[in-house]
């Protein structure tokens, strides 16, 4: 594992694993924590490392969040686009990588920036998305899918209107262009977990986001896991990862 830097500020960075494989897929983790400090890509680096195991190589990216100059918005979401184009830069570099096989997997608010990144229409997004990497499929692990719903339920003490800046109905634009379910279809294939006894990011989000997901057309996989918690999608020894695996060699 090598980290390296995608910008000239301290949290844009990223940890990459290389797996013993030629030009192997690559997986893009986004990390939780409502977005905010001082949660970091440490909380990641499990799955990462059971994840390069298997063949995959791993991008384990760090993004300025709320608590630091420019986290938020749009700063946070800045990050995650140049922060996924910086693997055609590595491609270019001679880091042998397949750029047709990335896959964006991520947990919590790492789970709404993964399903935002991935939208192949860029009128429903907000201009800070990938421009040089075409994300192939997202995965979604208790994701923050609408974010509307998680300012109603003030989800992480009001997490959504810290990262956003505001109301949906004071930033109606802001949340259309960065809210996954606001933004359907997103035009790629996705798998979205979420466990029945989540007291952080309510299953419901999760729930009502695949059926309108499908219903705009997109493959989408919705798996509910009944007990689970928020915090259990961490663990690469349980049943949520080895369904993530599973699906990721599927797709790759």
């Amino acid at each position: 594992m090598r980290t390296i830097a995608y910008g000239s500020l301290a949290d844009q960075v990223g940890d990459l694993h290389l797996p013993d494989a030629t030009n192997p897929s690559v997986v893009c983790l986004l990390h939780g924590g409502f977005w905010r400090m001082p949660y970091g890509r440490d909380e990641m680096t499990a799955l990462a490392n059971d994840l390069v195991a298997r063949g995959f190589a791993v991008w384990n990216l760090e993004y300025r969040r709320v608590g630091v100059p420019g986290g938020g918005w749009p700063g946070t979401f800045h990050d995650i686009g140049a922060g996924i184009d910086h693997l055609a830069a590595l491609a270019t570099e001679g880091v042998a990588i397949d750029l047709d096989r990335v896959v964006v997997v991520g947990h919590s608010a790492g789970g709404q920036l993964a399903l935002w990144c991935a939208q192949r229409d860029a009128t429903r997004s907000n201009g800070h998305g990938p421009k040089r990497v075409t994300v192939a499929a997202a995965v979604g692990l208790a994701p923050v899918a609408d974010l509307a719903r998680g300012y109603e339920l003030a989800c992480g003490n009001n997490a959504v209107a810290d990262f956003l800046g505001g109301s949906p109905g004071e930033l109606p634009e802001r949340y259309r262009t960065a809210s996954p379910i606001a933004m359907l279809p997103l035009g790629v294939g996705q798998l979205i977990m979420h466990g029945t006894a989540d007291d952080v990011v309510p299953a419901e989000i999760s729930r009502n986001y695949a059926r309108a997901a499908i219903a705009e057309g997109d493959p989408v996989r919705f798996v509910e896991l009944d007990g689970f918690g928020h915090m259990e999608f961490l663990d690469p020894a349980n049943k949520a990862h080895a369904i993530l695996c599973e699906w990721l060699a599927a797709v790759g």
